[in-house]
């Protein structure tokens, strides 16, 4: 048996290398996704346009209006004379955040009041919004910390970001706050995002080439040689995803040495830990590519059919949207999605070092979902073969 599995590894193994359009999905399209969702898949929001309606016109509003341009997250792009200049700037998309001081906000300050800043943001894109107002806020809390040290006096901010403006220093009666992000200090967006890109690589790699080996087969018109050869069809589905499952681990080691060695993400669990994840993770992965190809008559089909099956995928594995804030149906199907478990399981191991006492549950369910769903797809695709 392994001698008749090894010539046909070897045969699929030239097949690919032969193939120009195999060589570009196993090697430059991983590549190209990787760099290009590294850097894409990212929720840092920088250079804010920004519009400033300074109707106080004193040096204190001045100077909190040079604290947002030097803080790196706004860039201004103009002073407008009126509230009605803020709205076309706005509607018209030239400036994303707006920066409106009341005339009296210098002498509020000066008497020991509140005074009050308004911050607009355009909200059509509601995630960049949210960023905006947390950005605005950290600027008008360190301004306000100056402000309360000597006069006693606060900055505040209306609307959503009010009840976090003020930032009052430590003092007689204050709060002194002090705030640590674990696992990820900086809190970089990439850092949270590259090993999520890596899961997502493999598991489109490996879709799509166990579902077109055999439909490739079929159309070129060699299944028929291959039937009547002396190998079992066991041994032919191992022969057909065997050299995946062996692409799709060159994959994780060339996506963990991009992401440590150019990105700069760390790996801090263990590398064997790792592996194995990703062999249970295949099981999946490479059982749904071999039912592809039970239902496709067409190599284009089968590529049609990977991208269905991969989409719902990628929007229901917490990679762009956390599972926890989705509809509690909707989070019950992300139970048989093995993406799921194995995004976790990178970012566990990369950010966390997590180890198998914590990770135990994301691999006992990638065994179970692999086990059911291999065993399904063999049987299915060797009774096609029979």
């Amino acid at each position: 048996m392994w001698e008749r599995l090894r010539h046909l590894m070897r045969k699929e193994f030239i097949q690919i290398v032969r193939d120009r359009r195999m060589r570009a999905v196993l090697v430059a399209l991983p590549a190209f996704q990787l760099f290009v969702f590294g850097y894409a898949a990212t929720t840092e929001v920088v250079d804010l346009t920004t519009a400033v309606a300074d109707f106080d016109g004193t040096q204190d509003s001045r100077e909190l209006v040079r604290q947002f341009a030097s803080s790196g997250y706004f860039r201004i792009v103009g002073h407008v004379p009126s509230a009605g200049a803020v709205r076309d700037l706005l509607d018209r998309g030239t400036a994303r955040v707006a920066l409106q001081l009341d005339p009296g906000f210098a002498s509020d300050l000066r008497r020991g009041e509140t005074a009050v800043v308004q911050v607009l943001v355009d909200g059509t894109a509601s995630n960049t919004a949210a960023i905006a107002l947390n950005y605005a806020t950290q600027v008008i809390a360190q301004y306000n910390r100056r402000l309360v040290a000597p006069a006693g006096v606060s900055l505040r901010a209306p609307g959503p970001a009010a009840s976090r403006a003020a930032a009052p220093g430590p003092g007689p009666g204050a709060i002194d706050l002090r705030v640590r992000a674990w696992y990820n200090p900086e809190l970089r967006s990439r850092a949270f995002a590259v090993p999520g890109v890596i899961a997502l690589v493999i598991m489109l790699t490996a879709l799509q080439l166990t579902s077109m080996a055999i439909v490739r087969e079929r159309e070129m018109g060699t299944i028929e040689q291959l039937l009547v050869s002396p190998l079992r069809p066991l041994e032919l589905i191992l022969g057909k995803t065997l050299p995946f499952a062996l692409f799709g681990l060159g994959h994780l080691v060339v996506g963990t040495g991009v992401a440590v060695l150019w990105f700069g993400v760390p790996i801090k669990g263990s590398v064997l830990l790792l592996l194995g994840g990703t062999v249970l993770f295949l099981l999946p992965a490479l059982g749904i590519g071999v039912f592809i190809s039970t239902v496709s008559r067409t190599q284009q089909e089968a590529l049609l059919s990977t991208f269905l099956v991969f989409q719902p995928a990628l929007m229901l594995s917490g990679f762009l949207f956390p599972i926890a804030n989705m509809p509690a149906p909707i989070q019950y199907v992300t139970y048989v999605n093995p993406l799921r478990y194995f995004v976790s399981i990178l970012r566990g191991i990369f950010l966390k070092a997590s180890g198998a006492a914590v990770l135990w549950p994301e691999f006992a369910a990638l065994l179970v979902l692999g086990a059911g769903v291999l065993t399904v797809s063999l049987l299915r695709l060797r009774r096609r073969l029979e």
